[in-house]
């Protein structure tokens, strides 16, 4: 199953009147219902793609996962589209016995848009989430060098093929402390992405992710930080701007929070002594 892109049939309108007809490649966007236990949790616009690890990472955000043995099977549901052939949108999380679901206040109660991960949240004390791996992220838990996170972004927009395709994409890339790429995954939604990536962690056994950083392609918001706490990551990069939640919540979490990256500056939010910047005379590195 395979419908990350699709083709579109366009028309270029130039400033000198005339026009150019072409075809042009778009990022897929279609809904997918996320059950759990058989009950239908929320229904969130994503990139068909590694739905699988969407949804598991979604339910780590959520604090019901965090070991692959919570889960005893991740499979499509029923859903057929009008010529008969199956959908693939809707996923179903089956529980191991003892592990407890969702509670009543994390059921969204609207779809969740492709550019907001907590859009249909009940209330906003739901918007609040309890870390499974309380400790994960001691001060500081890891030493990354500055030269290693300036690297990031051109690392990650590298990795972007499908942006590369259709211009409409975000992407979210998981690196070690020496900057190898761990996993990257791109969609429509920012935190899609995220889920994507912490879902292919749990999936893994990485959990918690300590001695990592997160690099994203758009704006570090309220939502990225939350995913990165509940997945015990200690720092996070975005290319863009955090907004102010995003910085108070990292600086609460004990998180590293980095905007505008780029490959010769960034601009360090939350927890800057998690940056290694300089080599002094004694060839000991000195941290922001």
């Amino acid at each position: 199953m395979t419908r990350a892109t699709s083709r579109s049939r366009v028309r270029t309108l130039l400033a000198d009147g005339t026009e150019r007809v072409h075809t042009d490649t778009l990022a897929g966007e279609e809904p997918m219902e996320l059950r759990v236990d058989g009950r239908s949790l929320t229904v969130t616009m994503r990139t068909p793609g590694h739905d699988f690890d969407l949804a598991a990472g979604f339910l780590v955000s959520e604090g019901v996962l965090h070991r692959p043995d919570h889960v005893t099977r991740i499979g499509y549901g029923p859903g057929v589209a009008a010529g008969g052939e199956a959908t693939y949108n809707i996923v179903d999380v089956t529980l191991a016995p003892g592990v407890p679901g969702p509670s009543v206040t994390a059921e969204r109660r609207v779809y969740t848009s492709s550019s907001c991960g907590i859009c249909g949240t009940s209330s906003i004390e739901a918007l609040s989430r309890t870390p499974q791996f309380d400790g994960s992220m001691p001060r500081p838990s890891a030493l990354f060098d500055l030269t290693v996170l300036l690297d990031l972004p051109d690392r990650l927009r590298a990795e972007q093929t499908m942006f590369g395709r259709t211009g409409g994409t975000h992407a979210a890339g998981l690196f070690d402390a020496t900057g190898e790429l761990l996993c990257v995954r791109e969609d429509v939604g920012r935190h899609n992405a995220v889920d994507k990536v912490v879902g292919w962690a749990w999936r893994e056994g990485r959990l918690p992710l300590s001695g990592t950083v997160l690099q994203v392609s758009g704006r570090a918001s309220f939502e990225l930080v939350q995913k990165a706490q509940m997945a015990g990551i200690p720092m996070l990069a975005a290319v863009s701007a955090p907004s102010s939640l995003a910085v108070d919540l990292a600086e609460e979490a004990g998180l590293t929070l980095i905007g505008f990256s780029r490959t010769d500056r960034l601009n360090v939010y939350s927890h800057p002594e998690r940056i290694l910047t300089s080599t002094g005379p004694d060839g000991q590195a000195s941290s922001a």
